[in-house]
């Protein structure tokens, strides 16, 4: 049973100069930025169509050109036909679908690939967050490169707020990433960042890749809490078997990233685009008008369907 539980991390002072910081107190909602919203979904047929509606809402009041990108991760429902029709009343919807499932990362990544806005917003489609909170976050974009969200309270079962609890202190000391929440999907970058980091992961380890790369790369870090809410329909797709391969993956994960510096090897590190989408039957549906920035008058580009290289 899902109860609330508050983040242990909350009492935690995370402020450094130059590092990590915690946002705090009221903000203007307007951002003179272009705005991509990446929703991944599986399985969300009972979902979708409210996550999209409040997606656009959001969108529409904080950014004059935005668009919202849907991907459907090879789900068994009518997800991806639910985004279709959506997209058909609202051309600023796009839908990403992949004909198998490649996992929450392969899903992110497209979506990322495919967005043009200045600022790249995403978050999951369960609604278990309020989108309208992303208002704290638009308007220090000036001065940080990331904002990442953290649950103050989880509406999630005790045994996996504890797990949470744990993995976070685990990334923090490995990576020396003094977030509070790695795994909340609340985060909003710059778009250069996105680019810059190389995503490699296909599944839900990518949320500590990220953290562990724009820590790396010392890309500047605002944190903010948000609110949690219990799921309105269907159900997780994360399983407690997950944690023995993610903690494995942390392993190599840090072995790629410092192991080069420890043996004395020159490391790479001027920024590489992450357009690495090896493997994956991506179909993108196509709309007549997709274009992000249609308020402002610029010329739209057709994107095609993205596939491996």
């Amino acid at each position: 049973m899902a109860i609330p539980c508050r983040c242990p991390l909350g009492t935690v002072n995370l402020a450094r100069p130059n590092d990590e910081t915690v946002i705090s107190g009221p903000w203007p909602w307007v951002t003179q930025s272009s705005l991509s919203i990446v929703l991944p979904a599986y399985n969300e047929e009972l979902n979708i169509e409210g996550a999209i509606d409040e997606a656009c809402e959001v969108a529409a009041a904080a950014a004059p050109a935005w668009e919202v990108i849907v991907v459907d991760d090879g789900s068994r429902d009518s997800t991806a036909q639910r985004v279709a029709r959506v997209s058909k009343r609202q051309p600023r919807v796009h839908l990403i679908s992949f004909a198998e499932n490649q996992g929450y990362g392969s899903a992110l990544r497209a979506g990322f690939h495919a967005a043009r806005g200045d600022l790249i917003f995403y978050t999951d489609s369960d609604r278990q967050f309020d989108l309208s909170e992303l208002r704290y976050f638009l308007p220090v974009m000036d001065r940080t490169d990331v904002a990442i969200g953290f649950r103050v309270y989880r509406y999630d079962p005790v045994l996996r707020c504890l797990l949470s609890w744990v993995y976070n202190r685990l990334v923090s000391a490995v990576f020396r990433a003094r977030v509070r929440d790695v795994d909340c999907s609340f985060k909003l970058f710059r778009r250069e960042v996105l680019e810059a980091i190389d995503l490699e992961t296909h599944d839900f380890f990518i949320d500590t890749e990220m953290v562990a790369k724009v820590r790396k790369w010392n890309f500047r870090i605002l944190q903010k809490g948000v609110k949690h809410y219990p799921r309105r329909a269907g159900e997780s797709s994360v399983r407690a078997s997950h944690i023995p391969r993610t903690l494995l993956v942390v392993a190599q994960m840090w072995l790629r990233m410092y192991l080069p510096v420890l043996v004395g090897r020159r490391e790479r590190i001027e920024p590489v685009c992450p357009r690495r989408l090896a493997g994956q039957d991506i179909v993108r549906q196509q709309t007549p008008t997709l274009g992000l920035a249609q308020n402002q008058g610029l010329p739209v580009e057709p994107r095609e369907a993205h596939g491996g290289e």
